[in-house]
């Protein structure tokens, strides 16, 4: 579905009558004159705030300009642009993150310092969470479980939303895309001494888009969304503040998975977040904070006849305290330390149980600078569970400042990831084709019970293999890079990384059915690695121009499987008729759905005389396989892969009358589809958007 003509019309016809009534008193820009602008404050990476550049470890912020330059309305749009990060599609057109070729289950996403939950498959959907109300994107790379414990072993991502501002102020914004997509964002703000609240609203949504005209069906089901936001500050003096806030979000999609089926899929989240921050003196000061979040999903599958077919519910709660405190000794030395407790229960449909997790935690941080130029964090936090084994997650940091021009730094870091709800207690079987998948922890229950009702024709695992407890993914992640002021004018960063994967879970055969078909579950087997180097720059030629580049190479690999390959034991056939091949080392390629080659070329320009900007913004993904082709399960070089692609969006903006800003633009100016392969991509989106300010 194309833009609707009126809208576009009208937003055209304001846009040419704002250049023609600017007004002409406008600041002039001088090319000679190179703007420096203020270091940007990073928080998600210390828990303190230390400014970007000084930070040892590979983090980057996206700032609010850069949000509102690219037109941006979800998450996702803008992370796509960001070297080293890919958005993957999940099923139902969700879409996870992928940091330095790892997998998105393993990034933990953050609002305001405290996660999201709601994995019902692994991947958090970032189509939950809209930019409209976002101060900055704070995005560490490599394993944080030394902070931030299970599920940061890929590296984290914070969403720092807009706090209450001095006096009255607010923004109102509406946007008008291709595929019916529309999103309606309304932000108002009051700071008056001592009290503040921020209150902030969306709605988006859209019908959906159809990759594949040969069915009925569509590749995307209407939908619905609705973000609720409230903030309240106080500053009982000058030592002493509180912050409340308080979230939730609704969705509502159409759903048809087949021609005989349809229904309709609920979304409820809220989040509850408090926080007090206490300065005792110029030394010391502490934290406490309270998180509660729930999330719930419905979905509902009616048949032709309108008799219910199916219905499955999700419903996890997270409860959080967690007591910090810093202790400055001098300008030199910065102390951190903190503990508290996850409290997580779900109910959910194919569960053989209710499970409660109880995980304690507590955590010390030494931040230091032990000659000029040298700066080392030492930081580490112990990980106790009712379910699995505790873990102890070390770090180390370093960077140093040869000289003005030249840095090096350096972290190793330890990341694990607990198994979670479903791997442990799933007790699925599917009535169509017959197979059955269980939790690791509800093998012994569920499985004599298949047994005795004469379902289990021979077991493939014994059942004291579920003795032990099934073990935390973990990892250990290098980064070694360095920054370059090469000019005032020109920056680059050149990280190299090594991520190294132990315990991964995946699924295994435990026993054949008397239907031919098998039972499933969770078992610790994979050993993998992801390793490449990342170049990012940026030139500043004058004030005018922002050019940046970026790029990935990228080695995802199974330890396992580049054994099998250096023994000689892989054959492929060329075509299904023809002889097989012995297979070599290099003919492995590696993970599924991981590229080689990424990159990503954006230029940004302003024009404050007319108060006009623009952009262009290209990304580049090279081939990648998504399943083994050939049979013999692997991917390699003789496998089918998905083509490589290039993206490409064009976005201007113009301010007139100081208050109002006209955005027009194209996502995916070059019309790219991949029906088969890529479901989150629709093709062009024409876009077109206003936002008041006052």
């Amino acid at each position: 579905m194309s833009l609707n003509k009126n809208y576009l019309t009208i937003f055209f016809l304001i846009f040419n009558l704002g250049l023609t009534y600017c007004q002409k008193n406008e600041r002039r820009s001088k090319d000679s004159l190179i703007t420096q602008e203020l270091d940007a404050v990073v928080i998600t990476a210390t828990q303190t705030k230390r400014q970007l550049s000084s930070l040892p470890l590979p983090a980057q912020i996206i700032s609010q300009k850069e949000l509102k330059a690219a037109n941006s309305v979800r998450l996702s749009d803008i992370l796509n642009e960001q070297t080293g990060i890919l958005t993957v599609p999940d099923f139902g057109g969700g879409e996870g993150v992928q940091m330095q070729g790892i997998d998105s289950q393993y990034t933990m996403i953050l609002i305001d310092g405290v996660p999201l939950i709601g994995r019902s498959a692994g991947t958090l959907d970032l189509n939950r969470v809209t930019v409209g109300n976002i101060k900055q994107i704070e995005v560490v790379k490599g394993p944080s479980s030394s902070l931030f414990g299970s599920g940061a072993l890929g590296g984290v991502i914070n969403i720092i939303t807009e706090k209450p501002k001095q006096e009255l102020n607010g923004d109102i914004s509406f946007r008008q895309a291709s595929f019916g997509t529309n999103d309606l964002s309304a932000n108002i703000s009051h700071k008056k001494e001592t009290f503040g609240v921020n209150a902030f609203i969306n709605r988006f949504g859209g019908s959906g888009y159809d990759l594949n005209p040969e069915n009925d069906l569509q590749t995307v089901d209407p939908f619905e969304t609705y973000t609720f936001n409230t903030q309240f500050t106080y500053d009982l003096d000058e030592k002493t503040d509180f912050f409340l806030s308080g979230r939730y979000f609704l969705s509502e999609q159409e759903i048809r998975p087949t021609e005989e089926l349809e229904g309709v899929a609920e979304v409820d989240e809220w989040n509850l977040h408090f926080k007090t921050n206490h300065s005792f003196n110029k030394s010391w000061s502490s934290i406490l904070e309270f998180y509660s979040s729930k999330y719930t999903t419905d979905e509902e599958l009616f048949n032709t006849s309108n008799i219910l077919e199916s219905n499955s519910f999700f419903n996890q709660l997270l409860m959080r305290p967690e007591i910090r405190t810093t202790y400055k000794a001098n300008d030199q030395n910065t102390f951190i330390g903190g503990f508290g407790m996850n409290h997580e229960t779900l109910d959910r449909s194919s569960f053989s149980a209710s499970p409660i997790f109880n995980a304690p935690y507590v955590y010390a941080q030494w931040d230091t600078d032990i000659v000029r130029g040298l700066n080392v964090i030492l930081g580490a936090r112990y990980d106790a569970h009712n379910e699995y084994e505790s873990r102890l997650s070390p770090k180390i940091a370093a960077k140093y400042d040869l000289n003005e021009v030249v840095s090096f730094k350096g972290s190793v870091g330890y990341g694990f990831k607990a198994p979670d709800f479903r791997q442990l207690y799933f007790n699925f079987s599917n009535s169509l084709v017959g197979y059955t998948v269980i939790g690791y922890n509800a093998v012994p229950e569920v499985l004599p019970q298949l047994i005795d009702q004469g379902q289990i024709a021979n077991l493939v695992v014994d059942l004291d293999t579920f003795q032990n407890e099934l073990k935390p993914e973990n990892s250990i992640g290098i980064n070694i890079g360095t920054d370059l002021q090469l000019h005032s004018t020109v920056k680059v960063q050149f990280n190299l990384f090594r991520n190294d994967f132990e315990n991964l879970i995946e699924t295994q055969v435990i026993a054949n059915k008397t239907n031919g078909q098998n039972v499933f579950s969770y078992f610790n087997l994979s050993e993998v690695f992801t390793q490449g180097f990342e170049l990012s720059s940026t030139w500043r030629p004058n004030m005018h121009w922002k050019i940046m580049a970026g790029y990935q190479l990228l080695y995802a690999r199974d330890k396992e499987a580049e054994q099998a390959f250096k023994n000689g034991e892989v054959f492929a056939r060329e075509t299904p008729s023809s002889p097989a091949i012995q297979l070599n080392e290099s003919d492995y390629f590696g993970l599924y759905n991981r590229s080689r080659h990424m990159a990503n070329f954006r230029v940004f320009y302003t024009y404050p005389k007319w108060d006009l900007e623009t952009n262009i913004r290209t990304t580049y993904r090279s081939k990648y396989g998504l399943f083994d082709s050939n049979g013999n399960g692997y991917l390699d070089a003789y496998d089918d892969f998905v083509n490589g692609y290039g993206i490409v969006d064009f976005a201007i903006n113009k301010t007139f009358f100081s208050k109002y800003k006209l955005g027009i633009g194209m996502d995916n100016l070059l019309d790219f589809t991949d029906p088969q392969n890529i479901t989150n991509i629709p093709g062009r989106i024409i876009y077109a958007n206003l936002n008041i300010n006052f």
